[in-house]
């Protein structure tokens, strides 16, 4: 048998008639907050209907986390019951909302009273019924919004004899506005989630990084670098146009197991280790390589940096060199092996003797977590706001997701970036949980079908709600065949590719600029003589390098807002497999960049490019002038069909801004 509560559950079920369902951006079902940057907008659709042919309305919620208020914004019907409505977040941390819906009834009543009048029906009974609806909603009013409706009746009852302008008034919007805005709320369905945005610093969605050893900053390589030779390339780098410097770890680094040059297991007694082998007896994670300097140094070079327009990323990697402190003060935090050692990292047959992973399932876990967390934090309270994460897929997913958010409400500025090269589940994974950016697959996917495919998913699909692709053609980890084997223009076509695919990409300098190209050995993707287990004196001046381009491309860069982003890329066919072309347009299409590269290293290609010209605004009769950015050519094409050309011993690729003619 029902009871009372159960009987007013149902018939207040009964009245709320709305339905809310496929709401986007979700993220497997509000779960995971959706990402964006200050200054965006939510753009948010849902399927909203209800039984019968009743009017609705909807309206987008949405509220800073922290605040107790809500703000709406009006949804608008697409097409077959598709609502869509959108804020702007103007704070960085944490934005919530949903979406509420109801059955119009004074809405329902003003259209249905326009179809009796054109049908010639006498409308008196219908003007008493808007009249008693008006009367409703002033009850539920207050101040102003009372008066006004207790005036809309009066004027509705003089208007009964004029059907025309009584349907014109009853059908004003503003009137239409002041009855929904005092409505019964009770009859409103609301979504039964509350979905969440984090929001970023600019510098999330856009940016060029710059990885550059400190060490290496020297003329001789038997003396190391510091941070003040650094200081004293900032200039190199910025006249780039780069916006991130990335260091890898500047801690002390172990003497055990330490590895020699080329990973020799056999040190010289001159040999500087990886600095990822992170602790020795000058310290841990929160000290500085004496080698490198003070803190003061790094802050000096912190200060430099930003006087030229460049942040500075710090590495944090949670391992240990054998002589980290954590090892001697907290043993507890490493996995032993049954002969009573401590078991060090592999990943088979790869051996690292001198890094000792920690041990996230040991029961002394929460004060591990604790003190990881405060590595971060160390660094944050020093200025620093972007880490370049090392490795997080080999750590437990719920502590990152712990981590981030705690870091992050303290610092929301404080940007992650995801150096996960694993399954893609597992990478999709770590960003749900608050990585700001991730590396991607883009140094594997070389042909024309394997790019296009690759960035559409990041692009064009749910994934990109969440997933923010840093595009890096090289690392002190990778380097892919094409760029052993292709030479100059094999570096030139890549890089213009990060940089125009991706929004936020980065390059491993100089090894980059200066296209170093020798692997240790046939079929493996590590540099021979590594920068990782050596100091590398680097002829930052040769002429040959690709600094000029480089330059170039990052100045076409943060000129064209059409770059700035990544939801706009669109791929366009073309009749020649070694060759691919893409756009990307401003969001009120002020800037269309067209781009077409030659991805064969070797030889000059030429095509048919079928240009998506609806992508670009463009009619299919129409001739328009494509303006290529990187030689200052320009072109008159017609139509979709076009022809390109080119040459990757003089330049890979066209860059052009897309203009009407005249």
């Amino acid at each position: 048998m029902d009871t009372p509560a159960t009987l007013i559950d149902r018939a207040l079920s009964t009245l709320r008639r709305v339905v809310i369902e496929a709401v986007e951006p979700e993220v497997d079902g509000g779960k995971f907050p959706i990402k964006r940057c200050i200054g965006d907008r939510v753009r948010a659709q849902a399927d909203i209907f209800a039984d019968g042919h009743d009017q609705l309305g909807a309206r987008l919620l949405f509220r800073r986390a922290h605040d107790s208020d809500w703000q709406e914004t009006t949804m608008r019907l697409i097409e077959n019951d598709r609502w869509a409505g959108e804020f702007q977040v103007n704070d960085l941390g944490r934005y919530v909302y949903t979406i509420i819906g109801w059955v119009d009834t004074y809405g329902t009543w003003a259209a249905d009273l326009a179809k009796r009048v054109k049908a010639g029906v006498d409308i008196s009974v219908d003007i008493l019924r808007g009249v008693e609806l008006l009367q409703s909603a002033a009850d539920r009013a207050r101040g102003a919004d009372r008066r006004e409706l207790a005036y809309a009746m009066e004027r509705l009852r003089e208007l009964a004899a004029n059907p025309i302008v009584a349907v014109e008034f009853a059908q004003s919007a503003e009137l239409a506005e002041l009855t929904n805005r005092n409505r019964d709320l009770s009859q409103d369905t609301r979504y039964e989630r509350e979905l969440v945005a984090v929001v970023d610093p600019a510098k999330a969605r856009f940016g060029a990084w710059y990885e550059m050893f400190p060490r290496s900053c020297t003329t001789d390589s038997k003396r190391p670098g510091t941070f003040r030779d650094c200081a004293a390339r900032l200039g190199y780098v910025a006249s780039m146009g780069f916006d991130v410097l990335y260091l890898p770890p500047i801690h002390p680094i172990g003497l055990t197991e330490r590895k020699g040059k080329n990973n020799s297991l056999v040190p010289a007694k001159d040999d500087v280790g990886s600095p990822w082998a992170i602790g020795g007896v000058e310290g841990g994670h929160k000290s500085i390589h004496p080698q490198l300097g003070t803190l003061e140094d790094l802050k000096d070079l912190q200060g430099k940096a930003r006087e030229l327009g460049l942040e500075v990323a710090l590495d944090i990697a949670y391992q240990c060199s054998p002589d980290h402190p954590y090892v001697k003060e907290h043993r507890e935090w490493f996995r032993e092996r049954p002969d009573g050692t401590v078991q060090y990292a592999e990943n088979p047959p790869k051996k690292y003797q001198d890094i000792y992973p920690f041990d996230f399932e040991s029961k002394h876990a929460p004060e591990l977590w604790e003190e990881l967390k405060s590595i971060v934090v160390y660094w944050a309270e020093q200025g620093f706001r972007i880490f370049r994460v090392d490795n997080p897929h080999t750590k437990p997913f719920v502590f990152w997701e712990w981590l981030i958010n705690d870091v992050k409400r303290d610092y929301p500025d404080a940007i992650f970036l995801s150096e996960a090269f694993t399954r893609p589940k597992v990478m999709y994974r770590l960003a749900k949980l608050g990585f700001t950016q991730s590396y991607t697959y883009f140094a594997w996917k070389n042909t024309s079908a394997e790019l296009a495919k690759y960035f559409t998913e990041l692009t064009q699909t749910p994934v990109r709600e969440y997933f923010r692709p840093n595009v890096w053609p090289n690392t002190p980890d990778i380097l892919n065949e094409y760029l052993q084997k292709g030479g100059r223009s094999a570096f030139a076509a890549r890089f213009i590719l990060a940089a125009t695919l991706g929004a936020s990409y980065g390059i491993y300098g100089p090894a980059f600029e200066l296209y170093e190209n020798l692997p240790i050995q046939a079929g493996s993707e590590e540099y021979l003589n590594s920068e990782k287990y050596e100091v590398r004196v680097w002829g930052a001046d040769n002429p040959n390098s690709l600094k000029d381009l480089i330059t170039h491309v990052n100045a076409i860069r943060k000129a064209s807002p059409a770059l700035h982003g990544d939801w706009s890329l669109r791929f366009h066919p073309t009749d020649n497999s070694q060759l691919i072309a893409y756009s990307k347009v401003s969001g009120d299409f002020s800037d269309k960049i067209l781009v077409v590269v030659n991805l064969d290293p070797r030889n000059p290609q030429a095509g048919w490019v079928s240009v998506a010209l609806k992508e670009l605004k463009v009619g299919n009769d129409e001739a328009y002038q494509v303006h290529d950015l990187l030689t200052d050519a320009r072109y008159v094409w017609h139509g979709a069909r076009n022809f390109v050309q080119l040459d990757p011993s003089i330049l890979p690729a066209h860059i052009f801004r897309v203009h009407p003619i005249g």
